[in-house]
């Protein structure tokens, strides 16, 4: 399971890409919810980029009664001393890992590759970034927390510890409360990680501020050598 490589949806550039995105969904959501944020991105015509919006596999998630959903791991509970399902987060990280070499395959070198994710998705992105064995031209995690943070020191890589985060987070969040965020971000900063954050007077969600400030980080990280 881990290794196969799951079925996207893709958007922006397409055989003329220089640069990926890797655009992981929530839970319960699948690859074409962030599918029309792409324009909004308003990246230039100079910066062609390829979107890539992954389906998560189908599984019961506890904390919503054991229902079948798109979930990139199983939710067990939410909070700082909750049980995390690591084997579903870590088969995440490899089906990520498939992707990326899929884009590098594709002529997209890894440092040309941004690794994104909301909510669940972004937790994955986190996960993944800190950890992937070559350097990525960024990480960007909206809504979302640092899962199995405890691990990070010892399992991170040093090929993205220069490597530029961000993180966002709505002030008025029911779903995944902002202080989640917040202590991830403190996490990353205290281990050397340099992370743009961002709040926003907005519930579980993005707003058109966000995706501006968005589009101009990948701008920036995605800009030519």
């Amino acid at each position: 399971m881990s290794e196969e490589l799951l079925e996207c949806v893709e958007a922006g550039a397409g055989g003329e890409a220089k640069a990926s995105v890797i655009w992981l969904h929530g839970l319960g959501a699948d690859g074409h919810d962030f599918e029309p944020i792409v324009p909004e991105l308003r990246l230039p015509a100079s910066l062609p980029v390829r979107f890539i919006f992954p389906h998560a596999p189908v599984r019961p998630v506890t904390l919503n009664g054991g229902m079948a959903m798109r979930a990139w791991y199983d939710i067990i509970a939410l909070g700082g001393n909750a049980q995390q399902d690591e084997q579903g987060i870590r088969q995440s990280e490899a089906q990520v890992h498939a992707l990326i070499r899929r884009e590098n395959e594709r002529g997209i070198a890894t440092g040309r590759i941004v690794l994104a994710g909301f909510s669940q998705g972004g937790a994955v992105a986190l996960h993944t970034g800190v950890r992937y064995p070559e350097q990525l031209a960024g990480i960007m995690g909206l809504s979302t927390y640092l899962p199995l943070a405890d691990s990070v020191a010892a399992e991170r890589s040093g090929a993205n510890a220069q490597t530029p985060v961000f993180m966002a987070h709505g002030t008025e969040d029911p779903v995944l409360p902002i202080q989640l965020g917040q202590r991830s971000h403190e996490h990353l900063q205290a281990l050397g990680y340099a992370v743009e954050w961002h709040d926003y007077p907005m519930q579980h969600a993005v707003c058109l501020e966000e995706i501006q400030a968005i589009g101009a980080w990948l701008q920036q990280v995605l800009a030519p050598a």
